[in-house]
């Protein structure tokens, strides 16, 4: 068909070519009756004399026709047109992904935005057992409102149907297709799955996984090359996502998600993780929490509180879970002595007044004055040496000292003044959760274990062997935390947790 641009086809005006694939060409087009703009797809070859072929294309368009989802470019209608099949669509205006990535990478909170939009119209495809077969950045259409829509099922067929593949014919666009079909094996929903992770290595890395000098090289790696982690060329990627992808482009489909709403199940957890580590980024960056003020500052009040009289140390209140002004109140034993010394000192001073006054009146009584110094004792008076103040309030220091220094004590313990160590009790709540976690999990293995094991294959090695590995983890955890090792305990329930994070994901949970 050549010129379309000024032709009419049917009540459709062609008003732009809009793009070209390997199935044939989509314009935009009006309807001239209703005005609508529309897309249309022009689906080669030419279908003369393969009246075989056009019919099992047009036994899927009526089935086609009939989806009805928000993420779904709907498909209008269908008809011939000169021996070649044109399909009428909704068109949607935006731009492809396939587009948006000639920027580079996609933002991980966007990524997975899109991602998941295109998983929940997948999801309602499969249950009407329809498999879209290209699945791939350029049919997946963002709308200026942020609205992912799935294009092109122009090869789609049901799932019910193994007829529409011709033998030796592998559909789909060769950086996406799974290993089934490029084998031009059978493939269900869960090939549409691997095309999807695919993408999103696509997305969150800026690369494909697979890219080589020719056709035939990439769809040789798609069945035997294994991909490089995407973390290891996004680092700051969560890892995750990182495991969550490797699960959705594994070469076995029975080791890749089994249906879209578990794949979006377990990038809905990452979703909720990154908001909740970007409100704790946010919550530590204010300058009331800041992990990186705090420090500062409490060097600073401690270098002020040394160089700081005794009687300033009680004003650093801001500074409480400091230790240093808590040895204040220390003083008081000194402070007492002194204040008993100054006394002693006022006593000599009067008695020498006193003495003073007393002794010119005597002064011709020289030998009575030196046969009674009474009224001069109090000078040597233990005042000096101040023995018996010294001795009165000594109880009361060692009390007061007790008390402070229990109070230090307790206040490290439970402010982690000193060096923090875990609390056993926080950590004996951690393993019970982790208890009721390890048996939900084990419990869905087993299960799933015996559905394989009945199909005659078994769970994946790795899987099992993470099963293993987090039993034995939780038991070495319980039992430290029976012996009140607080840091053996921290240790093992740590590395349960990264276990059942693993295992979890896996389930689509």
């Amino acid at each position: 068909m050549s010129d379309e641009t000024s032709k009419r086809i049917g009540d459709y005006e062609i008003l732009t070519e809009l793009g070209e694939g390997g199935m044939g060409r989509v314009y935009k087009v009006r309807n001239v009756i209703s005005d609508r703009i529309e897309a249309m797809k022009i689906l080669l070859p030419d279908l003369a004399g393969r009246q075989e072929l056009a019919a099992r294309f047009l036994r899927e368009i009526k089935l086609l026709a009939s989806l009805n989802h928000p993420n779904i470019a709907q498909l209008r209608t269908a008809f011939t047109h000169e021996n070649q099949l044109v399909m009428i669509m909704e068109y949607v205006e935006g731009t492809s992904l396939a587009t948006r990535l000639h920027a580079g990478p996609i933002a991980v909170s966007d990524t997975l935005n899109y991602i998941d939009q295109v998983l929940n119209a997948l999801g309602y495809a499969h249950q009407q057992n329809i498999i879209h077969r290209d699945i791939k950045p350029g049919n997946m259409m963002l709308t200026p409102q942020g609205v992912v829509k799935v294009m092109d099922f122009g090869i789609a067929r049901s799932d019910s149907d193994r007829t529409l593949t011709l033998a030796g014919t592998s559909l789909g666009t060769i950086n996406y297709m799974s290993p089934e079909q490029v084998k031009g094996e059978p493939a269900d929903a869960r090939s549409d799955l691997y095309s999807v992770g695919i993408c999103l290595y696509e997305m969150v890395t800026g690369k494909k996984p697979f890219e080589a000098g020719s056709d035939y090289s990439i769809m040789s790696a798609h069945v035997k090359e294994t991909p490089r982690p995407p973390v290891e060329l996004q680092p700051e990627i969560p890892a995750a996502l990182n495991e969550i992808i490797l699960v959705a482009i594994a070469k076995d489909p029975n080791q890749r998600f089994q249906t879209a709403n578990a794949f979006r199940n377990a990038l809905s957890n990452v979703r909720r993780a990154s908001s909740a580590d970007m409100a704790t980024l946010a919550a530590a960056s204010t300058p009331s929490t800041s992990a990186y003020t705090a420090p500062a500052t409490s060097a600073s009040q401690i270098a002020s509180l040394a160089a700081a009289p005794p009687s300033a140390q009680v004003t650093p209140i801001p500074q409480a879970p400091m230790p240093a002004p808590v040895p204040a109140p220390m003083p008081p034993p000194s402070t007492h002595r002194g204040l008993y010394m100054t006394l002693g000192a006022l006593l000599v001073l009067a008695g020498l007044v006193v003495a003073g006054v007393y002794l010119p009146k005597r002064g011709k009584a020289g030998e009575r004055a030196q046969a009674t110094p009474a009224p001069v004792q109090p000078q040597p008076a233990p005042v000096a040496e101040t023995p018996a103040p010294e001795a009165t309030p000594a109880p009361e220091p060692p009390v007061v000292m007790a008390k402070q220094s229990q109070k230090i004590k307790t206040h490290t313990d439970q402010e982690g003044a000193g060096t923090p160590g875990p609390d056993i009790h926080h950590l004996e709540d951690e393993i019970d959760q982790l208890t009721a976690r390890a048996g939900a999990v084990n419990s869905s293995l087993d299960h799933l274990r015996q559905q394989q094991a009945s199909a005659g294959y078994g769970l994946r090695g790795d899987i099992s062997g993470r099963q293993e590995l987090m039993k034995v983890n939780l038991s070495r955890a319980q039992e430290a935390a029976e012996k009140g090792d607080a840091i053996k305990a921290k240790k093992y329930v740590d590395k349960t947790q990264a276990d059942l994070d693993v295992l979890e994901k896996f389930l689509g949970r």
